[in-house]
């Protein structure tokens, strides 16, 4: 096997030119591979993640006749005592928070401007709203005595022509079907870097919320952030209860996962195609020296060399080959990886209003994503030899010592 090896070596560096370029081409693939799962990674681990601090949390309390698409304001549909709820569930060891949270829907309206607006009443004092306070870029956060206040996402002050201390006029739905309207100052403008959720949601003061859309005691839902995601299942089998509906991140936010599924669907073609590209260069360039080394391949079947030594000769030239090009597509990958979890790629605005989206994707590197590919680009390249191996092994000694040099 070591002489195999040396000969595989050695006829590898007859053309150093084409081998370099041969394992550059599965190094790139790889390189591609890594950095499209990367990205494809940290997009949907951002996806979640935004979607769980902003809106979902990783568990929701409501009442079972809550119905989210209406935003329902009837007190039979709302949460009562939220708050003696949410300390109960917040005493529970995993779980990080737990906070009420009213939502109700409206229009803010601003000289001849206007916009459709999700109303989130919330507890200003919650570190479920640090994403919020992290966020600010101008202004002061919401109070829980405030009752002029109101937050806007920088989309929605940038549409309105809003700024800090301006006024601007909110209708809303109440609980009794009808609808109020008043006046409230722009106290300050936050932005998440997620422009569908920014550009329709906008923060009052609970207290403020419930008066205002005659909710009174009552809240739509109960904002549970957990230590660890792992601990979802544990954590509701502790909330078991006969009249309140408990729900998870993976039931809030159906549309990402399957959104994820498909993308991965995706991906998986995407990746055939590369890997498809990859191994054409591999046979390409095994049977340009197979056709270049015929009258070598003759004399070493003279001497007694087998097919099957002549079939290992040449897969010990692609599995060089592939170790080769998996070491580069491991420095390029991996590098480009890290420069981009860094300093992330640049969408800008989607437009997605359903699924939160940033507008720059960050690439998240996992060691499980390297072996799984590493091992996959190193299976292809060494199939991609066996067809020029199996030619070469084939050939007869007579017809290879005829053929011309």
């Amino acid at each position: 096997m070591n002489q195999i090896m040396k000969m595989a070596f050695r006829d590898l560096g007859r053309n150093r030119r084409r081998t370099f370029f041969s394992a550059l081409a599965v190094g790139i693939g790889l390189a591609l591979l890594i950095l499209m799962a990367s990205v494809i990674e940290g997009e949907m681990g951002g996806a979640i993640e935004s979607a769980i601090h902003l809106q979902s949390g990783h568990i929701q309390i409501r009442s079972a006749t809550y119905n989210e698409n209406k935003s329902s304001l009837k007190w039979d549909d709302l949460v009562e005592n939220p708050d003696q709820i949410a300390s109960q569930i917040a005493a529970l060891p995993p779980v990080s928070v737990a906070t009420p949270r009213l939502f109700a829907s409206g229009f803010l309206s601003a000289g001849k401007d206007s916009a459709g607006v999700k109303i989130v009443g919330i507890d200003p004092a919650s570190e479920a709203n640090a994403p919020y306070r992290d966020g600010m870029i101008s202004g002061s956060f919401l109070t829980q005595d405030d009752r002029e206040g109101i937050l806007l996402g920088k989309p929605a002050a940038e549409r309105l022509k809003l700024k800090v201390g301006d006024q601007v006029g909110l209708s809303v739905n109440t609980s009794n079907g009808s609808v109020d309207e008043q006046t409230f100052i722009v106290r300050g403008i936050y932005t998440t870097n997620t422009w569908g959720y920014d550009s329709v949601t906008v923060f009052l003061p609970l207290a403020k919320a419930q008066a205002i859309t005659q909710a009174e005691n009552h809240a739509s839902t109960i904002f549970v952030l957990l230590k660890n995601t792992a601990d979802t299942q544990m954590v509701i089998d502790a909330l078991k209860t006969s009249n309140l509906k408990v729900l998870t991140w993976k039931d809030l936010n159906a549309l990402i996962v399957d959104w994820e599924a498909m993308a991965n669907s995706y991906i998986g073609i995407l990746y055939m195609i590369i890997l498809a590209i990859t191994a054409s260069v591999i046979i390409n360039t095994l049977i340009m020296s197979v056709y270049e080394r015929t009258r070598e391949i003759g004399i070493l079947s003279a001497i007694g060399m087998r097919g099957g030594g002549i079939l290992a000769l040449f897969l010990a030239e692609s599995s060089l080959l592939a170790i080769g090009g998996a070491m580069l597509g491991l420095v390029i990958g991996i590098l480009s990886t890290l420069y981009f979890n860094r300093f992330g790629f640049y969408i800008g605005n989607m437009g997605l209003t359903g699924i939160l989206v940033t507008d720059t994707i960050y690439a998240k590197l996992t060691m499980n994503n390297v072996v799984n590919l590493t091992i996959m680009t190193f299976v292809v390249t060494l199939l991609a030899g066996l067809y020029p191996a199996v030619m070469a092994s084939r050939m007869e000694p007579v017809a290879a010592l005829r053929a011309e040099k």
